[in-house]
């Protein structure tokens, strides 16, 4: 069965909500047939696609290409594509438009912004302009300048404080879900008590109403330190590593293409050749 925003909303307190970055049109395919509720074209295609250092200089021309190979690859999830950075952030209208243009162009089913009570009357007018919002709190990548990094969000009374409220003004402004990421477990419990629409947690414990990871993180494909909630369910980047090496070795040696990867023709033609 399809799964549409309503559904995704409607899943609360009923089942968990699974949700995977999806980035190309093969992956979609993959994760199509499989369980997954929901696809995220996330901005994170900046850096594990593009090979960009965070996620600012991610464009809407670069969430539109991705997110339309992503729906040209998935029929039954959902799929939601983030609004990039300085694509909301100047007024309502301009956020509205640019929502359009992933719904129109991307062929996106939703759309997912980060960002608190600020943003209460952009996603309002997103909403009556019946473009389905998820929101995004905790660790928000597009400010992270403004945090100074990568760092775990609302540990201090004030900071949680905030984060309660935040998620109360996206819900009271319509969004169907909210994403937490680096959020301490037990204050993702609470706000996913507090609010009637699903948290989906990246980094954020077991008690909000699904997950997200990047696709590349749980396959552990991505070099270097990984984040602590990132659990890899397979070695994918080893056995891709392990394959590309195997296929050098047989052309270097000489076993590929062996005969049946090869196609024949009449000698009698050969024979006609000058």
């Amino acid at each position: 069965m399809k799964t549409t925003a309503v559904s995704f909303r409607a899943a609360k307190g009923q089942r968990k909500l699974s949700m995977l970055t999806a980035y190309d049109y093969t992956t979609a395919r993959l994760m199509d047939a499989c369980q997954i509720d929901a696809l995220l074209v996330g901005d994170s295609l900046g850096m594990v696609m593009l090979g960009y250092a965070d996620t600012l200089s991610v464009t809407m021309e670069d969430m539109i290409h991705h997110c339309a190979a992503v729906a040209r690859g998935a029929s039954r999830p959902l799929i939601v594509c983030d609004m990039p950075f300085m694509s909301y952030h100047l007024s309502p209208e301009q956020a509205c438009a640019n929502a359009g243009r992933l719904l129109k162009e991307g062929r996106a089913q939703a759309v997912k912004l980060e960002g608190g009570a600020d943003f209460a009357e952009h996603i309002r007018l997103m909403v009556r302009a019946s473009i389905p919002v998820m929101g995004h709190l905790g660790l928000t990548p597009q400010s992270i300048n403004a945090l100074g990094g990568f760092k775990v969000q609302g540990k201090a009374p004030e900071a949680a404080q905030k984060l309660l409220d935040d998620a109360r003004a996206l819900e009271a402004a319509g969004v169907f879900s909210i994403v937490l990421e680096c959020v301490p477990a037990p204050l993702a419990r609470l706000v996913s008590q507090r609010v009637n629409v699903p948290t989906i947690g990246i980094g954020a414990g077991p008690d909000c109403d699904g997950q997200v990871l990047v696709w590349q993180d749980m396959l552990g494909m991505v070099s270097g330190l990984s984040p602590k909630f990132v659990r890899h369910f397979a070695e994918g980047g080893e056995t891709m590593q392990q394959a590309f090496n195997a296929y050098a070795q047989a052309v270097q040696n000489g076993t590929f293409p062996a005969p049946e990867h090869c196609y024949g023709m009449d000698e009698e033609v050969l024979e006609k050749l000058r």
